[in-house]
């Protein structure tokens, strides 16, 4: 399974994390598959690229808990629900 997920970098004490897309059986800071964007907790600064994003989701990726809270920040969770319900109104008709 792919997941959308947090991975760790920063010095001691003062981390910020890279929101990457990474199989799910890959440790926390291992390899990844792609680089959606970047988190700082200390300085509220989230950076998303949402073309990315979107893409990923729709291909299946599964966001983490926290992933999924910084992408709602972010307006890229409600573009994808929207997406994701215009397709089925299409599919209906």
């Amino acid at each position: 399974m792919v997941k959308i997920r947090l991975t760790r970098m920063g010095r001691h004490k003062s981390p910020y994390y890279r929101i990457v897309v990474a199989d799910a059986r890959k440790r926390r800071d291992g390899d990844y598959i792609a680089l959606v964007g970047n988190y700082e907790p200390f300085e509220g600064v989230t950076k998303v690229n949402e073309e990315l994003a979107l893409e990923w989701l729709n291909k299946g990726a599964q966001p983490t808990d926290t992933a999924k809270s910084i992408l709602k920040k972010a307006g890229v969770w409600s573009k994808y629900i929207n997406q994701k319900n215009e397709s089925k109104k299409n599919n209906k008709k």
